[in-house]
């Protein structure tokens, strides 16, 4: 059975990785990332303060509202500070997110070095908001954050049109009468209840983590804001309910670096496996645009080759082009002209004796197109005065395989014409 102090912890984090990536979308899509970690870096003195006040007042300086409110009011007076040092325009955004970053962060670590002296303070546990500690949250603790967390996340659902309007195109909503400095001034609160609320499961450092990878993930899976929403807030809840007990069962491990490995982890997936932007697809598809080039070439060569052996201009006719002559015209090695031999035989279009190749019926209609796309454009480039005959061989390989359907037709005077080549095999590079 799981313990009920447990399963409110794991409640407790799964519901502000939901939280984080929701609003961590809308962050990450307006620009607003670096600003969620000066916030989460900035409420270090707050926490500071808050205990020493509490225990200066003779309360418990562990209770965790204390401890919050402080956080939220240096978080934002950490954005204000960034917000006030740009308008002064004499430094730029980042600039000024890099000082009241280091500045607060450095003011809230001499503070908590100074309270640990303090008699009675070393016991406050206030490290544990420096990398979390799952472990170390009390029931109230996690309802607490629980609470701020559904609170930051009804937010986002009753200001959704408003974030997503600012988000794609701030200065079309600016037009259509919308206040984008109130919607982003609610942005960067969410961004503080969020880093407020995961203080004490995830840590000040590695909060800005829980905000930036579910919406960096999602971000790789979808291109509509609903679905990228729902795919973060999902990543988000699972990296922290597993963070969250696996820092449980190894009560040594820090939550946040637990929640942030595990968030890292369906990130990269996402990067691998993603079926559009993931890199394994993009490699796919690079792969066979360039296999889908090489056919093209290696037909071309082909027909051009039985053409130039005495077949009759404009025609593959029935003799056997030589592989060797087939790598000479295209540049290639003899291993790599074998092997898309090899490929295109397996395919039905050509048939292979040996290290000569000759066209089927089936290669020699696709030969002939991209025989006819590639003269088109040269003789096009040729007329142009564009460039001479070696050059528009060139640039007519670089251009061919985007042409449309139809368009080598328009380039040519005669279009049921196969016009011949402009230049001999030989002055092939």
């Amino acid at each position: 059975m799981i313990a009920y102090n447990t399963l409110v912890v794991l409640s407790g984090c799964a519901l502000l990785g939901i939280a984080a990536g929701t609003v961590g979308t809308f962050a990450l899509l307006r620009g607003r990332v670096l600003v969620s970690d000066a916030v989460g870096h900035a409420a270090l003195p707050g926490v500071a303060v808050a205990a020493l006040i509490v225990a200066l007042l003779g309360a418990d300086p562990r209770a965790l509202p204390p401890l919050l409110a402080g956080a939220a009011i240096a978080g934002l007076l950490g954005v204000l500070a960034v917000q006030a040092l740009t308008r002064t325009k004499r430094i730029r955004e980042d600039a000024a997110i890099a000082v009241v970053l280091s500045a607060f962060y450095a003011a809230g670590v001499a503070l908590l070095s100074w309270l640990q002296t303090l008699p009675g303070a070393a016991q406050a546990g206030l490290s544990k908001f420096i990398l979390g500690q799952a472990a170390a949250m009390r029931a109230e603790d996690a309802l607490i954050a629980t609470t701020v967390a559904a609170l930051c996340l009804a937010l986002v659902l009753l200001s959704f049109q408003r974030l997503r309007s600012v988000a794609f195109d701030a200065d079309f909503a600016r037009v259509q009468g919308l206040r984008t400095d109130r919607t982003d001034l609610l942005l960067l609160g969410l961004i503080v209840l969020v880093c407020v609320s995961g203080l004490q499961a995830v840590g000040l450092i590695l909060v800005v983590a829980l905000l930036v990878l579910p919406a960096a993930t999602a971000r790789l899976v979808t291109h509509r804001l609903p679905r990228m929403l729902a795919v973060a807030a999902a990543t988000g809840g699972l990296a922290g309910a597993s963070g969250a007990w696996l820092s449980a069962l190894h009560p040594e491990v820090p939550t946040g670096a637990a929640v942030v490995l595990v968030a890292a982890c369906l990130f990269t997936l996402a990067l691998l496996l993603a079926p559009e932007r993931g890199l394994l697809a993009r490699a796919w598809q690079i792969a066979g645009r360039r296999l889908s080039a090489d056919t093209e070439h290696f037909l071309r060569a082909a027909w051009e080759a039985q053409e130039a052996a005495g077949a009759g201009p404009g025609t593959a006719g029935d003799r056997w082009a030589p592989i060797g002559a087939v790598a000479a015209a295209r540049g290639w090695s003899l291993g790599k002209a074998r092997r898309l031999a090899f490929w295109l035989a397996q395919r039905g279009l050509v048939a292979r004796a040996e290290d000569h190749v000759h066209l089927t019926p089936r290669g020699a209609t696709l030969a002939r197109r991209a025989v006819r796309a590639h003269r088109a454009v040269e003789h096009h480039l040729l007329a142009a005065g564009a460039a001479d005959a070696a050059a528009a061989d060139r640039l007519a390989d670089l251009v061919e395989h985007g042409l449309p359907p139809g368009m080598a037709a328009r380039l040519l005077p005669e279009p049921s014409a196969l016009p011949a080549s402009p230049h001999a095999l030989g002055a092939r590079r």
